[in-house]
């Protein structure tokens, strides 16, 4: 398709309409999930947070835990570009987009659920830098702010200086390798931020360990990688795009080595808390084994070990060579949701300073909401791979455009 150079912004929205049956389906299911989130969202602005089952004694939910896992994810986007830029592997410069859809994809879920889990968000203005009053650098909240927001404009730039000079056969702006070099520390930076958003708390000796900043920057890469061979695959297979074997024999060896390490993490914390006998053990025991007559979590948790396990297992036996390397992929993302969401996010609130114990479990509400946001990062996601895969292969040109982009023109 050639187009106009001016065309570059409503050539993108019409390939985004796309074509095919299954394209189209899958969009359409997403866009029945975002329908009920918006739907969901519209009664918890009625009825106020009331209408999840958040209350005094555990104020963060199934919202925050989402928030705390994207992060994460969004942060893993940097598994494709440090090994492009800083080992500078030409197979994974071919697929840098990717990761930069991934991680703008991921960071906006993060802010959405940080928008719905705030009781008045037409208040959020306050947080906004010079607009309202940040208490930047005092407060670790207004770090968050500024990390998020960064790394959101980031890779929005990125995204578009890459689809742009592909679109015109043009060389990238002088701007591109830097600020790629920036999106790699942003990224580092953005996990640590949140571990220690975390680990501050000292009155929460569950999240009060040294152990969270490591396990947040593992874990990352971990998921991050996960999804990107189960997205890759589907690139390749139903888009036609050529993914150098190269590229899924360095995931598959990084996905190795974190889910063990990431495994090695947690038993630590087991170990710490288990086995000193005191009462900071209480959160711990809660999410393995129940306390008090409360055992929500204790399947939970214990699924996401067996998926952890599990994927370790098959990645690092010869079963990996099979299809079964895709199952453990996906093993492992669902396994770090679950460690790095409810069982990371809930014991954290139990027992209270107090000792008190409660339950929790998302409301019809929070689930409703919890589908639209995931529905909406993915459609996202799907948008813009489908368009950057199209302008990679030359499909989406300007006119006047070279038939083949430049080498320096490539991500």
């Amino acid at each position: 398709m050639r187009v106009t150079p001016r065309a570059f912004v409503p050539t993108m929205i019409a390939e985004a309409a796309g074509n095919g049956r299954a394209y189209r389906a899958w969009l359409a299911f997403l866009m029945a999930g975002m329908v009920v989130g918006a739907f969901g969202y519209r009664q918890q602005l009625i009825d106020g947070l009331y209408a999840t089952h958040m209350t005094d004694q555990i104020s963060w939910g199934a919202y925050i835990a989402n928030f705390t896992f994207l992060v994460g994810l969004a942060a893993s986007g940097a598994t494709i570009i440090i090994p492009a830029y800083a080992f500078r592997m030409q197979s994974f410069r071919k697929i840098v987009v990717i990761g930069e859809i991934l991680a703008l994809s991921a960071v906006t879920m993060a802010l959405l659920f940080v928008t719905v889990d705030l009781g008045r968000p037409e208040r959020s203005w306050h947080l906004v830098p010079w607009l309202g009053s940040l208490n930047f650098p005092a407060s670790l909240l207004s770090w968050d702010v500024v990390v998020l927001g960064g790394y959101l404009v980031i890779n929005f730039t990125l995204l578009n200086l890459i689809l742009y000079s592909q679109f015109h056969g043009r060389k990238k702006a002088r701007l591109y390798v830097p600020l790629i070099f920036v999106s790699m520390a942003w990224a580092i930076s953005l996990l640590l931020d949140e571990a220690f958003l975390y680990t501050w708390l000292g009155a929460r000796p569950f999240w009060n360990s040294a152990v969270v900043a490591p396990r947040f920057l593992v874990s990352a890469f971990v998921s991050g990688p996960a999804f990107l061979v189960l997205a890759l695959r589907v690139v390749k297979r139903g888009l036609g795009v050529t993914i150098d074997d190269e590229v899924f024999a360095t995931l598959r060896q990084l996905l190795a080595v974190t889910v063990l390490v990431n495994l090695f993490l947690f038993a630590a914390e087991v170990f710490t808390d288990l086995f000193n006998g005191s009462l900071h053990g209480a959160s711990m025991r809660y999410l393995l084994f129940g306390w008090h007559g409360h055992y929500e979590l204790v399947g939970w948790v214990w699924l996401g070990i067996a998926l952890n396990v599990g994927s370790a297992l098959i990645l690092i036996t010869p079963l990996h060579r099979s299809r079964m390397f895709e199952v453990a992929c996906a093993m492992s993302f669902v396994g770090v949701w679950i460690d790095k969401g409810m069982a990371l996010i809930i014991p954290g609130f139990l027992p209270t300073p107090l000792g008190e114990m409660s339950s929790y479990f998302p409301s019809i509400v929070e689930l409703a909401v919890i589908g639209g946001i995931w529905s909406f990062g993915l459609a996202m996601f799907t948008v813009f791979v489908r368009i950057a895969t199209r302008v990679e292969q030359g499909t989406l040109r300007a006119e006047g455009s070279p038939d083949e982009p430049s080498r320096e023109s490539l991500p």
